[in-house]
């Protein structure tokens, strides 16, 4: 797996990115995260060693702008020159995550069709609004790999009509100290609604603050991942 970041930055676009960790990490280390510029990793896919091999070995599964939102409108400039490296590369497996689902048709190449059969695009949520609001467009764009990923989960949410040609949901509670609780009935709602649609589901992780059975639990930002691979709830939709 590869991490790919051809720019920097981000700015809060809702709820979900109240304690966003990129701008938490960039805090720590007093860079502005609000100031979006392109990365010296620009280039990452198509760069080459000595000996004129690709760097990042065919096969691999590429996570694309972690550190920002692939629609993010301050990187207009810089995406086409991205969509090039990614169709050069369709040896390569490539994902980004947006909460910008609206923008989607304005920044695709011109030859993408039905989409590229390379790229998946995974569509953010965090309540039901934004639910209503980003999934009734994701229903619609021409995108052959769809997502939907609820994290933070903020409140319990009713996705189940959004769910048809989604390959998967993952659901997670955020991080931090002053962190929004997470309640497990949530999570556990989702799974379900998944279930009826036949749609994988992947709790990735619990919340700082996780409420389960009506208790109240404060848990280590370490443990968050383990704790939830630990509810062993996890599904794999049959194939169709």
């Amino acid at each position: 797996m590869a991490v790919w970041n051809p720019w920097h930055g981000c700015h809060r676009y809702s709820e979900g990115c109240k304690h966003c960790y990129i701008h938490k990490g960039d805090a720590k280390r007093k860079v502005n995260t609000e100031n979006i510029i392109r990365t010296d990793n620009f280039y990452a896919p198509t760069a080459r060693t000595k000996k004129g091999e690709y760097k990042i070995k065919s096969g691999q599964f590429v996570n694309l702008g972690f550190s920002t939102d692939f629609l993010l409108e301050d990187a207009d400039q810089w995406r086409s020159e991205c969509w090039q490296m990614i169709k050069e590369r369709n040896d390569l497996t490539f994902l980004f995550l947006t909460k910008r689902i609206t923008r989607f048709m304005e920044c695709i190449p011109s030859d993408w069709d039905a989409g590229y059969d390379n790229v998946i695009v995974g569509c953010t949520i965090e309540n039901q609004a934004n639910a209503d609001k980003r999934l009734a467009v994701l229903q619609s764009l021409p995108i052959k790999h769809k997502l939907i990923i609820c994290q933070p989960l903020l409140e319990e949410i009713d996705l189940e009509r959004y769910l048809e040609n989604i390959e998967l949901v993952v659901v997670g509670g955020e991080s931090d100290k002053y962190a929004r609780p997470l309640d497990y009935s949530w999570v556990l709602s989702i799974r379900e609604q998944c279930l009826r649609r036949n749609v994988s589901f992947e709790f990735r992780q619990c919340g700082t603050h996780f409420i389960k059975d009506t208790k109240h639990y404060i848990l280590q930002v370490k443990d968050l991942r383990s704790q939830a691979k630990k509810a062993d709830i996890n599904w794999q939709a049959a194939k169709q």
